[in-house]
């Protein structure tokens, strides 16, 4: 559920798919409300070589990756001072979506307000206890 220098988050089939949370590189994002914050806003779709260019920041359980439905919409938030997007949800299923040739997915990208809402740590977030 939660690493240091590589993005990890868990799924645990048995759980809420969003009953997680996603760490990159000292910062954490509770993925449960970035998952409620998602309702809000429309699905598009994204480029998976443009979404998913962090990918080798990121452990991949490639038998986790088969199951996934490439259906369900990625979650993306906006680095703060950067606005690129970051996932927080979805590297299983770009990794699928890359293993079989499929160029773009749903996402729901959050605004700067949801992102910070949804962030644990990082860029001056001190780690919740």
């Amino acid at each position: 559920m939660s690493g240091d220098a590589t993005g990890t988050t868990s799924h645990d089939t048995e759980h809420d798919p969003y009953d997680q949370v996603f760490v990159l590189l000292g910062w954490a994002w509770d993925v449960a409300l970035a998952a409620r914050a998602a309702t809000r806003y429309p699905v598009t779709y994204a480029n998976v070589s443009d979404i998913g260019a962090l990918g080798a920041l990121i452990r991949i359980d490639a038998e986790h990756a088969e199951t996934v439905d490439l259906s369900r919409p990625l979650l993306a938030v906006p680095l703060p001072d950067v606005g690129t997007p970051i996932v927080i949800d979805g590297w299983h299923r770009i990794h699928k979506a890359r293993q079989t040739g499929i160029a773009e997915l749903p996402v729901v990208f959050l605004n700067a307000d949801d992102e910070r809402a949804c962030r644990l740590m990082g860029g001056g977030v001190k780690r919740r206890r």
